[in-house]
């Protein structure tokens, strides 16, 4: 089997000795939905997680990780980030901000530490997935160590 090269978000996960496991899926350029993710790793896509980046209207920057299938709800999403209103940030801005570009963006690692929030149904589950840092690879994590390393507030966040 192929090395898994470790990304930055393995390494942050590796330095606060919190237990992951890197899984490789195929990439699918034209579809790098989280339902495309979930189906290739055989999981339900209630645990496998998409990490969207927002502006605030007050506070910048923040992060909203949700459930693969579901919509993050932006009245809720800016109450909760303490602004009065939000929005995705273009694309184009994706990789400067985050250093991270679409379809392989991690809580873990961003270029700047902005505030997280969790959609609070990642703590049904033994593990979640979320994006390694690049396509094709994410992190298998217990929610409560995801929570823990990026001091994330666990929210109701979507439609």
């Amino acid at each position: 089997m192929a090395k898994i090269n470790k990304t930055n978000a393995a390494r942050l996960l590796d330095k606060a000795k919190i237990q992951y496991e890197l899984v490789p899926y195929e990439v699918d350029e034209n579809d790098l939905a989280a339902t495309h993710v979930a189906a290739q790793l055989g999981e339900n896509i209630a645990q496998v997680f998409k990490t969207l980046i927002l502006k605030g209207d007050r506070n910048g920057h923040f992060v909203c990780v949700v459930p693969g299938d579901q919509e993050v709800d932006l009245k809720k999403a800016a109450k909760v980030s303490g602004n009065k209103n939000c929005a995705m940030i273009p694309m184009k801005e994706l990789l400067p901000t985050t250093g991270y570009i679409r379809g392989g963006c991690s809580p873990l690692g961003l270029k700047k530490p902005f505030p997280i929030f969790l959609h609070l149904t990642a703590q049904d589950f033994g593990y979640i997935y979320i994006s390694a840092g690049q396509r094709g690879l994410q992190l298998k994590l217990n929610p409560a160590d995801l929570i823990a390393v990026t001091n994330a507030t666990v929210a109701d966040l979507i439609v």
